[in-house]
């Protein structure tokens, strides 16, 4: 459980995650690679203070149907599509976010999946709250993909975060305990479909006295990317 300077300090990791995601976004054209797009979301993160949390992510195309795919030479066309899985570390804390996108008019099957893994984690995220027990959060996101006909992720639903990028509770259908408040905790259902395509979408958040709170709402859900249009 996090105390409020632990809670400020994530807020303010997501903070410039945020912005140096907004920044990286003005690179995105034909023919970036996705080390290329890693490594500008990696020098913005360091250029506003911080430094990541985690190796970036960055998978154009059916690469995203990896969950931990690893940034390759793979070039983005002039329509494409880009997962994003990245964090910055601030003052020791970190912030863990994924985020999706369509270059150009996404494919009926790519805007289906993004729709259904955004209604998997509102689904999730308004179970969160003080006292719940973590696995009915984890089968709220898994139900909504399900009743959708696509396939369910092999990962848990999300998993704590604070000095460390991976910490208790970690949410999955077997997990033990209850939600407690001041914990910090990732919501990151998603689909993938190996040879197709991948969609992850993750946010951070606050198990409050009442409830809960996104704290990474300071990056929209758009499954477009700004700047470009193919």
């Amino acid at each position: 459980c996090k105390d409020s300077y632990e809670v400020a300090a994530i807020r303010k990791a997501a903070s410039i995650a945020a912005e140096a995601l907004r920044q990286a976004c003005r690179y995105i054209r034909p023919g970036v690679t996705e080390s290329e797009l890693a490594g500008r979301i990696d020098f913005e993160m360091r250029r506003l203070g911080a430094k990541a949390s985690f190796d970036t992510i960055v998978a154009i195309g059916a690469n995203a149907s990896r969950a931990h795919h690893q940034p390759t030479a793979k070039k983005l066309r002039g329509r494409d599509t880009i997962l994003i899985d990245f964090g910055a570390r601030y003052r020791g804390y970190c912030c863990d976010i994924t985020r999706c996108f369509a270059v150009g008019e996404p494919a009926v099957l790519y805007a289906k999946a993004y729709d259904v893994v955004g209604q998997a984690q509102l689904a999730a995220i308004k179970k969160i709250r003080p006292g719940v027990k973590i696995k009915e959060v984890d089968s709220a996101a898994r139900e909504a993909i399900a009743a959708s006909g696509l396939p369910v992720y092999g990962h848990g639903t999300g998993h704590g975060l604070g000095l460390e990028i991976h910490e208790q509770p970690f949410l999955k259908a077997d997990s033990k305990g209850r939600l407690q408040a001041g914990q910090v905790i990732t919501v990151e259902p998603a689909v993938y479909m190996p040879g197709k395509l991948g969609v992850r979408i993750e946010d951070d958040v606050l198990v409050t006295e009442d409830g809960c709170r996104v704290l990474t709402s300071g990056i929209p859900h758009k499954p477009f990317v700004l700047g470009y249009r193919g």
